[in-house]
């Protein structure tokens, strides 16, 4: 979901995307790729790197940068397959703030810690997608990204980005994932009785949930229920789980995002979400229909995420947990 995009480069957001393309073992090459690679330019070749791929880099540049258009620069040139739209590739990067040089959010750079990113503008960061798109693996790139491509004129108050600020990704492209197991279309659990002081969810034809909040005071403490409880695969700590959601935040009663409305499923780390989001899907099965009660401080904090969501706002999503990738 590119409205919350900051969460997941700050170890926090959900990621909407597409199901992965390509066949197991499948060689992706240079010609195969689906647009021409993003062209470099003088501000990225500028950005100085050095370090070993696979580990963390040492990245110096004169801020503030002004790209104009997202720039891409290769740095260390890999020799694996090739990156295309609609891939999901597990990276390992650093980003910056292009106006002051300093460091917003990095991976560990440890083995088991890379981030998982969809190529994919209409459900990431452009200028990301713009960065990866044609990159092989085992290569080491740096995109310089301008507002329009990343967080725009209301920049990104979890990242410490202000509106009008240019990004800079460094980023290792450490492989390409699979394609995504066979998943369930829809929760197939067996129905659950309500529990009291949660929103009422109510299910049309068409199987996508609408939630009903209460003219009450929002609980203080994060708060599971199963609507449904499946009988497949459970979902562990670290799972990239293939889910269908809808969000509304409790305070204006409005929904701030949904995988439903964009018609497309969201695949993501369980690592990779807000606190209150990873707690409603650890533990539980696949076939599970999931709502949760997330508090400020186990979803976005006291910065909340602009402009739909508040510092003091409690949010309310509803979860299906369709399959493990």
């Amino acid at each position: 979901m590119r409205t919350a995009v900051s969460l997941v480069l700050a170890a926090g957001l959900i990621v909407s995307l597409a199901a992965c393309g390509g066949a197991p073992g499948a060689t992706k090459t240079a010609a195969a790729c689906t647009s021409p690679a993003t062209a470099s330019g003088a501000v990225s070749d500028a950005v100085k790197v050095s370090g070993k791929f696979g580990t963390k880099p040492t990245v110096t540049f004169t801020s503030p940068t002004s790209a104009g258009v997202t720039q891409r620069t290769v740095v260390i040139a890999g020799t694996g397959d090739v990156a295309q739209l609609k891939d999901v590739v597990n990276v390992d990067f650093t980003l910056y703030n292009g106006a002051t040089g300093v460091e917003l959010t990095s991976t560990k750079y440890a083995q088991g810690s890379t981030t998982s990113f969809p190529i994919d503008a209409a459900q990431f960061l452009p200028g990301v997608v713009k960065t990866l798109q044609c990159a092989t693996v085992g290569s080491r790139l740096v995109g310089v990204i301008p507002p329009a491509d990343s967080f725009g004129a209301a920049g990104s108050t979890q990242l410490g980005v202000q509106p009008g600020q240019d990004v800079v990704f460094v980023v290792d492209v450490v492989s390409i994932a699979p394609p995504a197991a066979a998943a369930l279309t829809a929760p197939d659990g067996a129905d659950q009785p309500p529990t009291d002081g949660f929103p009422i969810v109510t299910v049309g034809a068409d199987n996508i949930p609408t939630v009903a909040i209460p003219d009450a005071a929002p609980p203080t403490e994060l708060k599971i229920a199963l609507l449904k409880k499946g009988t497949h695969a459970e979902v562990k700590d670290g799972d990239s789980v293939i889910v269908n959601y809808v969000g509304v935040n409790w305070n204006t009663k409005k929904v701030f995002d949904s995988s439903f409305a964009r018609g497309e499923t969201a695949t993501f780390k369980t690592s990779q979400v807000i606190a209150g989001f990873t707690a409603a899907l650890v533990g539980q099965k696949v076939g599970s229909r999931v709502i949760v009660i997330i508090p400020p401080d186990k979803g976005y904090g006291a910065a909340g995420s602009p402009p739909n969501i508040g510092g003091t706002d409690t949010l309310v999503f509803v979860i299906d947990i369709l399959g493990i990738q």
